[in-house]
């Protein structure tokens, strides 16, 4: 087996902005997995606040010795020997994992999708985030949302209201909100989330800090919109922290360190009766695909890396009444332009 990979950076279409952070772009590593005439194709988005780039995802793949990678894979393995070469940096040992899982899919002659027991049918659909910015700017983006029958909306700057309200004065679709831990007050918190509740909202994303379990746990009680952890929730071990404090639990393979450890979290939080959504980082095709084969397992989707990006070096998957098309193509069904 041979491991090679490219540093990528893609480019927003606008400069994002969430409750403590701004960017207009997102390094990526492009990762690919040869092995008996197949490719495997992975990712790793590697969002600043994470803490991974370029240079610590390039001397970590230095670290990889693709000799552990036997024929027929051992995810459970391969997902220990990974971390065992470093901790954290759960980006770029998923970029591994997606590759590995797109080779699988290849070298059996079945879609990722189906090897992981989805059913296309039950895809949810997936919501198109606008970041924090200007009326007039939210507006221009709400119009760019067409096609999509949800939209997430950042919040957790003091401006909240005036978000939705401006949001809602050019569109009545169903909203997800993420105040990316930025409320601080409890009672203004319930307040807002009874005001959301009559705008619209289906659901809200880690309201307040993600250290503070009590105050979290006291929303969650108390709301009557799903409350969802989402930076309180990275990996496995997070799911069973989350029962009683959040509603939910939002997933993504960049927090997860792959497919594997993902599929791994859907059936614990299932376990445990908490509900599901599958998100992303600023992705390409390649890591949307390998997030969209877990998607009809959830109860949400916030997949819309493509469609705030410029230059994704892959062809768009079908998109069809908001929502991800399954192919039939082996692995993750990926094309290349």
């Amino acid at each position: 087996m041979q491991l090679t990979y490219q540093p990528f950076e893609l480019e927003l279409k606008h400069t994002f902005t969430i409750a403590k952070f701004s960017r207009t772009s997102t390094a990526i590593m492009l990762v690919q997995l040869h092995h008996e005439g197949h490719t495997g194709y992975g990712e790793a988005s590697m969002v600043p606040y994470m803490g991974e780039n370029h240079q610590t995802a390039t001397d970590f793949l230095q670290k990889v010795d693709v000799n552990q990678f036997k024929y027929p894979f051992d995810f459970q393995y391969i997902n220990h020997y990974l971390d065992g070469i470093a901790p954290g940096q759960p980006a770029i040992k998923a970029a591994i994992d997606i590759a590995l899982h797109d080779l699988d899919g290849k070298i059996r002659q079945q879609p990722c999708w189906k090897l992981f027991g989805s059913d296309p049918q039950l895809m949810p659909q997936t919501s198109f985030t606008i970041g924090i910015d200007t009326p007039e700017m939210m507006i221009k983006k709400v119009k760019e949302a067409e096609g999509f029958k949800i939209i997430k909306v950042k919040l957790g700057r003091g401006s909240d209201k005036e978000l939705i309200s401006t949001i809602r004065t050019v569109t009545d679709v169903p909203l997800f909100v993420d105040a990316n831990q930025g409320w601080t007050d409890l009672e203004q918190s319930l307040d807002m989330c009874h005001w959301l509740h009559e705008q619209g909202v289906l659901l809200i994303e880690q309201p307040i800090l993600k250290t503070d379990i009590d105050s979290n746990a006291w929303l969650t009680e108390r709301s009557p919109i799903p409350i969802i952890g989402d930076e309180a929730v990275q990996r496995l071990p997070d799911v069973a922290k989350a029962k009683g404090v959040y509603h939910g639990i939002n997933i993504k393979l960049m927090k997860s360190a792959g497919m594997y450890e993902a599929h791994q979290m859907i059936l614990q939080a299932r376990e445990l009766d908490l509900k599901l959504m599958i998100g992303c980082m600023s992705e390409t095709s390649c890591a949307t695909l390998a997030a969209a084969a877990l998607a009809p397992l959830c109860d949400w989707a916030d997949l819309d890396g493509p469609f705030l990006t410029t230059n994704n070096p892959y062809q768009l998957p079908g998109f069809v009444d908001g929502k991800w098309v399954l192919n039939d193509g082996y692995g993750l069904g990926l094309n290349l332009h």
